[in-house]
């Protein structure tokens, strides 16, 4: 039992040292999902399910205790892929340990359920990639829907293949 035990802690501690820190960066584009809206309950007599709207705040969070970065762009796409808006139009610095917020309105439906941001940022010196999560949210009366999404990092070659 003791040889169990202990195989069971080892391979535990060595999962957790394998998800390590993120090596440092000086720059990335990250694909971050999103939802103007999500699909629930059961189809109606057109077969459709019923939609809620919810509002979007993305959190863009500069983890690096040291080194401010610049967000360069945060590129709005609907759900067939279409760029509706760029929700920075200037380079925004995050100064360290600091936020970025971007927010959209529950009456804004443009993007749809497939919604996504291509959000690029960029330091002068190698940082710690920043961590950028949506929280949906709804409030309906004395309920709530709440849920996040979180960004990973993409390759954006831009056609340079």
């Amino acid at each position: 039992m003791k040889k169990l035990v202990l195989v069971c802690l080892f391979v535990t501690s060595s999962l957790a040292f394998g998800q390590g820190v993120p090596g440092l960066s000086k720059g990335q584009t990250l694909y971050l999902p999103v939802y103007s809206h999500i699909w629930f309950g059961d189809l109606d007599s057109r077969g459709k399910p019923s939609m809620l709207l919810v509002s979007v705040l993305v959190s863009i969070r500069n983890t690096d205790p040291v080194r401010p970065i610049r967000v360069m762009s945060a590129q709005y796409y609907d759900t067939l892929g279409k760029r509706l808006t760029e929700y920075v139009t200037t380079p925004a610095t995050v100064n360290p340990l600091g936020t970025h917020e971007l927010y959209i309105p529950k009456s804004d439906s443009a993007g749809g359920s497939g919604a996504n941001f291509l959000i690029s940022w960029q330091s002068d010196m190698p940082a710690s990639p920043p961590m950028v999560e949506a929280i949906h949210a709804e409030v309906l009366g004395t309920r709530a829907l709440a849920f996040t999404t979180s960004a990973r990092p993409i390759d954006d070659q831009k056609g340079k293949r």
